[in-house]
């Protein structure tokens, strides 16, 4: 069967490696072969080889539904389809084998690109139960790719008075008008600070989310469209440090900073596929590209260069039957 490598920066290859198999004398576990999955920004460092973490065969992954191939546990059977979070984003095999922990039930309402973005989905609403309340307040979503845009129609739908997203690139913030956003600004060639002040009547935004991250991300942006003991929900996964990072404004502000890591596998991917599945939030217009695995080098690359207006860019597997 085949696994993903990371042979050079921004290369990746298919090779042969060998079946997975069951723990012999364990319990809990299933092999799982993923269908269709979808590139996340997470994967993105892998594939430049940024250093920050460590890269492994197999890597990288972790949006995926599939079937369950072989179990000896009691929550799936064989043949189960269901949604599969491999940990580390260790998922770019053909076959692999996982805690059966790791996997939700899909929901017959839902498209199997729906499904996939139940995964994305759970994350930003895990973050979002950090936050007291959004009802009536004006929040700012800095970075406009797919967390962005998940982040826009989450927000509105639990009540807040704007939703603003703010992106560099045009083309992502048309994107956004169709996922739940109140007003735009496009930071590369508008002043986001006056523009907002504009929009909230010079106060700021009460919540400010960070959907940015890695080596783009925008602490200190957020500190400034920060209103007044604002909060701001640092969601992007940040460098280990951060420097220059303009702490003392924050604080003169009695802003709060919340962050989010590991959602809960039994309470937030399955709402994620409630929410979509009950329509209340569309995710269709995030889903722009799509790639068999062999063309899995072309679908990282329209994913890095956000290419023709990439948002998530899907593959499928050779086990995809539509």
């Amino acid at each position: 069967m085949l696994a993903g490598q990371f042979t050079a920066p921004h290369r990746i290859d298919l090779v042969e490696a060998p079946e997975p198999m069951l723990t012999p004398g364990s319990s809990g576990e299933i092999i799982f072969q993923p269908e269709l999955t979808c590139l996340c920004g997470s994967d993105t460092p892998y594939f430049t080889w940024s250093g920050e973490w460590p890269i492994r065969l197999g890597h990288s992954l972790h949006e995926m539904i599939g079937r369950v191939v072989a179990t000896n546990g009691q929550r799936w059977k064989v043949g189960d389809r269901v949604l599969c979070v491999p940990p580390e984003q260790n998922g770019l095999w053909e076959r692999y084998t996982v805690s059966e922990d790791r996997c939700v039930a899909l929901d017959p309402r839902c498209s199997d690109a729906e499904a996939v973005l139940a995964q994305p989905l759970g994350t930003a609403l895990f973050a979002l139960k950090k936050l007291p309340t959004l009802v009536d307040l004006d929040v700012a979503i800095v970075g406009q790719g797919p967390m962005g845009q998940l982040f826009n129609m989450s927000v509105k739908a639990l009540g807040a008075r704007q939703v603003i997203g703010i992106d560099k690139l045009e083309s992502r913030l048309k994107t956004s008008w169709k996922c739940g956003v109140t007003a735009t600004i496009c930071n590369a060639s508008d002043d986001p600070l006056a523009k907002l002040k504009e929009l909230t009547g010079g106060k700021g935004a009460d919540i400010v989310i960070e959907a940015v991250g890695h080596a783009e991300q925008q602490f200190n942006l957020c500190i400034e469209l920060l209103a007044y003991a604002g909060r701001i929900l640092y969601f992007g996964v940040a460098p280990e440090i951060i420097n220059g990072l303009r702490w003392r404004d924050l604080i003169f502000k009695n802003g709060t900073v919340h962050t989010s890591i590991n959602p809960d596998f039994r309470r937030d991917f399955p709402l994620a596929m409630q929410w979509i599945a009950e329509r209340r939030v569309d995710v269709n217009p995030l889903v722009t590209h799509t790639y068999k695995l062999a063309e899995i080098q072309t679908a990282f690359e329209a994913f890095r260069d956000r290419r023709d207006g990439a948002i998530k860019v899907f593959v499928e597997f050779p086990a995809y039957r539509r």
